[in-house]
């Protein structure tokens, strides 16, 4: 594996010290950083690399480091770091252009593919391409009324306001909910916003997916 940088920003030490382990460990060069102030700081000298930002810091917040790099100019993809319940900031941090998140505690497997995801980022827009696809193709899967379910989710809407927006029952949301989790394969909320936020990755780097057969 060609070497790749990683930059850690928690805020809390032991994390730092577990992930940071964890990573160096199955071969990739770490740097980590207790603040989003200090990373800033550091950020315009940075090689390319992956950065994973907790979404919840002590002083200035993941969300607002992530805008403040776009203001910058400087171009490091981004994996968000959520705890339990922040599956709304995760997908502010998706549609503010974040390669992936992960929900704490992650396993190490689903931490290398969120770095590699991230890494593809990096390296170009064909393989963007490729997931954006795939992605697209589970998509086509649901009903017209599935997506608009979806679409709901992924703007971190609740069942009772989906089912507001669309004239039906929060029962038949419900219904709806599981239905589209059971096509797209997935056991998870995240899961299912993960895919639809794939679906648009190629999108946000200015890439265009495929066009159907």
């Amino acid at each position: 594996m060609a070497e790749v940088r990683v930059y850690l920003v928690d805020d809390e030490a032991a994390v730092r010290r577990s992930v940071g382990f964890m990573l160096k460990t199955s071969g990739y060069e770490v740097e980590t950083f207790e603040s989003g102030e200090d990373f800033l700081k550091a950020a315009a000298q940075l090689a390319p690399g992956a950065v994973l930002l907790d979404v919840r810091l002590g002083g200035m917040d993941g969300l607002a480091v992530q805008q403040a790099l776009k203001d910058r100019g400087i171009v490091l993809p981004v994996v968000i770091i959520t705890g339990h319940g922040d599956v709304a900031l995760a997908v502010r941090a998706m549609k503010a252009g974040a390669v992936d998140f992960l929900e704490k505690p992650f396993e190490k497997a689903a931490l290398i593919a969120s770095i590699e995801n991230a890494q593809r980022r990096n390296e170009g827009r064909e393989e963007l391409v490729r997931l954006a696809d795939q992605a697209h193709a589970q998509l086509n899967a649901l009903t017209p009324r599935e997506r608009d379910v979806l679409n709901g989710l992924v703007e971190g809407q609740s069942n009772k306001v989906i089912a507001y927006d669309l004239g039906i029952s929060p029962r038949t949301v419900e219904i709806h909910r599981a239905n589209l989790m059971s096509k797209l394969g997935v056991n998870s909320l995240s899961d299912a916003l993960k895919i639809a936020f794939t679906a648009r990755m190629a999108e946000l780097a200015g890439a265009t997916p495929s066009e159907p057969a």
